[in-house]
């Protein structure tokens, strides 16, 4: 009779954090050349990965427009359309459209900012305003 439950020692026991999964699926499309198949994902991550668990994945990136998919034969080929940080963004508006009080979300995140971060933050924010200026100043006119 076959032993179950074996132990195998080379493989430590880990959890992924919660998204590391589809971000490292996410880049290893990133990685091709062009699209490929859940069975190209799956070896491309190392082999270790169920197949079934693959799908999976990439049916919830689907779902959340950052990959795309095609039928070639009898199975998809898939490809990006977004990056990690497009992804990570996405979770972050989700979360916050979840909560009824915005302002006290976003004031709670900001505060909690190290300095480095709230810089790179207050320069983004100040260079997406100015392209609103510029891209207001710029409409049409009558």
């Amino acid at each position: 009779m076959a032993q179950r439950n074996r132990e195998v020692p080379d493989r430590p026991s880990r959890r992924r954090g919660q998204g590391e999964l589809e971000g490292q699926v996410l880049g290893a499309l990133r990685e091709a050349d062009a699209p490929v198949t859940a069975a190209w994902v799956q070896e491309s991550l190392g082999g270790d990965l169920a197949y079934t668990t693959v799908v999976t994945i990439l049916t919830r990136l689907l779902a959340k427009d950052a990959v795309a998919r095609e039928r070639r034969g009898r199975s998809f080929v898939w490809r990006p359309t977004a990056d990690v940080a497009s992804l990570a963004a996405l979770k972050m508006r989700r979360l916050l459209d979840g909560e009824s009080d915005r302002e006290a979300v976003l004031a709670s995140f900001v505060t909690a900012l190290p300095p480095d971060d709230e810089q790179v933050l207050r320069a983004l924010l100040e260079s997406a305003h100015a392209t609103d200026a510029t891209g207001a100043a710029g409409g049409t006119e009558d």
